[in-house]
């Protein structure tokens, strides 16, 4: 009976002291949302029906809504794109229930920002922004919106994970959350505890289509350079080099020679781009672009894009065992980028290929666990490319080769960055590998609109 009360008695202890310590660390947000609450704007998009017969009079006009805030006293509010994208009006409801029509400044579908501006006749209230590169992942934040349409609601939680890439544009570097996000959240404003905006709420991971506490947030220092972009041309003016990049691996990073995994690996080009001008070939690991270490292929498309049109720009490359300088000028992105290849033309999308000729050269499944066939003129004018290479006939299933994607059709004009001109220099440049440590050899085949890179490890030879 002495231990038990002992024990009792330090539970009661210990559920005191959490308690205490859950004050301590759980403080009210009331003060900070009043004070943000009034730079926070509700949006709704009216799109009127298409195709509406002109004598009818019961046609509806569709709505969506969703969230903003505004940033400076001029009256311009930000928002995500798909908030306004299609809409014909934009109305604007302010925190102390003002409702007014809003212009629509520009919009930007690669980052799903959108800029509006609205005639205010009171004096409003911008937010601050806060520098989201400085965030930590534990740290908390508030998210203000407008879910499912009932209003400014104030919800909090933490940041989850920084970076992160859902697949839902070129720019993708999200800040997760698991403050509670909804539909009609979209566009509204994420702020750290010092009452900064450092993320607009933009998309939910869920199931159900409400929110199951993974919420993502675009930073506020990608969309400053946006949105920067919009207030002055209306659209946005990205940086180009015309390079076709894919992620390193470390079978990809050992097979070029570089010690670690690191960088990015270039797969093509567009012809005559400043890319290829710049003295870039496939193959090559971009280490750096103009000093700044590369770790990603998002992150150097983004650096790429935010460099002023006309800039000298310095990129460090791996190739051929050492490291080399290449210099490129930024030019203007294209408004519809052009196919990306090394190859003389572009090789067009067709499923419907002749029959490999009979006699052309063939090999049988080797210990890469890939049968190819020469390359002949029947399947080049249909293809309409002029290239050297083999293609792949067939491929053992379940092999490292077939995990990794090569499929039957697929061109390989490179092993190990050896050309390939026929099946039999396939094989032997299989069996070098193989005698080497039976070390993975680096594919570079052949795409729609670019080379792209695959490490393959060889099967057992039973």
């Amino acid at each position: 009976m002495i231990k038990l009360k002992v024990l009792f008695s330090g539970f009661v202890l210990s559920v005191v002291c959490l308690a205490s310590n859950a004050s301590a660390q759980y403080p009210s947000f009331a003060d900070l949302a009043e004070k943000l609450m009034p730079s926070v704007v509700n949006i709704s998009s009216f799109t009127a029906p298409e195709n509406t017969d002109t004598s009818s009079t019961n046609a509806e006009t569709s709505e969506s809504l969703g969230s903003g805030f505004i940033i400076d006293k001029d009256g311009y509010i930000i928002t995500n794109n798909h908030v306004v994208d299609k809409a014909d009006s934009i109305q604007v409801t302010l925190f102390d229930n003002q409702r007014l029509e809003a212009k629509l400044i520009g919009k930007d579908p690669k980052t799903d920002l959108a800029l509006i501006k609205i005639d205010a006749k009171t004096q409003l209230q911008p937010v601050t922004f806060g520098d989201s590169d400085k965030i930590r992942v534990g740290d908390w934040i508030l998210a203000i919106g407008n879910p499912f349409g009932l209003g400014g609601s104030v919800t909090a939680g933490i940041v989850s994970a920084k970076s992160r890439d859902i697949e839902s544009g070129p720019y993708d570097n999200f800040i997760q959350t698991d403050a509670a996000i909804n539909q009609g959240n979209s566009g509204g404003p994420m702020f750290n505890m010092n009452g900064e905006v450092i993320g607009i709420s933009s998309a939910i991971f869920s199931t159900t289509g409400a929110s199951q506490g993974i919420g993502f947030a675009i930073p506020v220092n990608l969309a400053d350079w946006v949105i920067t972009q919009l207030k002055k041309f209306g659209t946005v003016k990205r940086g180009w080099i015309g390079i076709k990049i894919q992620p390193n691996s470390q079978e990809i990073a050992s097979n070029l020679g570089i010690s670690q995994n690191q960088g990015v690996v270039v797969s093509g080009f567009t012809p005559n781009g400043p890319a290829q001008k710049a003295g870039f070939v496939a193959g090559d690991i971009i280490l750096s672009f103009n000093g700044e270490d590369i770790d990603n292929t998002k992150n150097l498309s983004r650096m790429i894009a935010e460099t002023p049109i006309g800039t000298l720009t310095s990129f460090e490359v791996w190739r051929n065992q050492k490291k080399i300088k290449l210099n490129a000028k930024i030019e203007q992105m294209p408004e519809e980028e052009p196919a990306q290849t090394s190859s003389s033309e572009t090789i067009e999308e067709n499923t419907d290929l002749p029959p490999i000729a009979n006699e052309a050269e063939t090999t049988s499944l080797n210990i890469a666990g890939i049968k190819v066939k020469d390359l002949t003129p029947e399947v080049l004018s249909a293809l309409k490319a002029n290239i050297n290479g083999v293609v792949v006939e067939d491929v053992l299933p379940n092999s490292d080769a077939a995990h990794k994607g090569v499929k039957i059709g697929d061109i390989i004009v490179k092993v190990d960055q050896r050309n390939v001109l026929n099946a039999q220099m396939f094989d032997e440049f299989v069996s070098d590998a193989y005698r080497e440590n039976k070390r993975p050899i680096l594919l570079a085949i052949q795409g729609v609109d670019a080379l792209h890179f695959v490490a393959v490890k060889l099967v057992k030879n039973d």
